[in-house]
């Protein structure tokens, strides 16, 4: 039987690069499971999500699916409707992660980006955590820039977050992302070789 693959945690607050950074591991052929792409999917028509938050914010399901921008805003409405939905989604979110793990079993190296690793706990589940970070200017600047997105929703989302200090304490690793993407590249390039090489021994 084949010794199961290090798991390293992604996470970061929004704005610092966290997806640029998952697709960097992408690109190295190393196997990448998405924690907002799973809740996605069970947000999505038959994705099991319908199901489970029909009797919590029924005028957020729509036939068989989960409209995000109803879901957000009954949560804007209701500050006691999010940590109850967390209960509802988070077995299944950790269903999705679990059979992902199964499928990679022979990898030597899986990444999890989860963005709300440590507010979930998540991080007793990993071998290791990678925070990404930035300077808060380009953090808000990249935020900011985003289609819809309010000053107001982003103090908003900060928050619910973990500080950015706060994350880099508890880090393993840090990737600062303020450099650039080629910067980005190389420090996730020896990042990969040292966990490679650190399950091997």
């Amino acid at each position: 039987m084949s010794e199961r693959p290090f798991i390293l945690g992604l996470t970061g607050s929004i704005g610092m690069g966290k997806s640029t950074t998952a697709n960097l591991f992408r690109e190295a052929g190393i196997p990448v499971w998405d924690a907002d792409r799973a809740v996605h999917q069970l947000y999505a028509e038959g994705g099991g999500a319908a199901d489970a938050l029909r009797e919590l914010a029924p005028g957020a399901v729509i036939g068989g699916r989960v409209d995000r921008d109803r879901l957000r805003a009954a949560i804007l409405r209701d500050e006691t409707l999010l940590p109850r939905i967390e209960a509802r989604i988070h077995p299944l979110v950790t269903e999705d992660r679990a059979a992902f793990l199964a499928e990679h079993a022979g990898a030597a190296l899986v990444l999890c980006d989860i963005p709300l690793l440590y507010e979930t706990g998540a991080e007793v589940g990993v071998d290791a955590v990678l925070v990404v970070t930035a300077p808060p200017e380009v953090q808000r600047a990249r935020v900011l820039a985003r289609p819809g997105m309010t000053t107001e929703a982003f103090e908003h989302i900060l928050a619910r977050q973990v500080p950015d200090a706060e994350k880099r304490r508890r880090a393993d690793h840090i990737l600062d992302t303020g450099a650039g993407i080629e910067a980005a590249r190389t420090r996730v390039t020896a990042l990969i070789a040292e966990l490679t090489e650190m399950r091997h021994a």
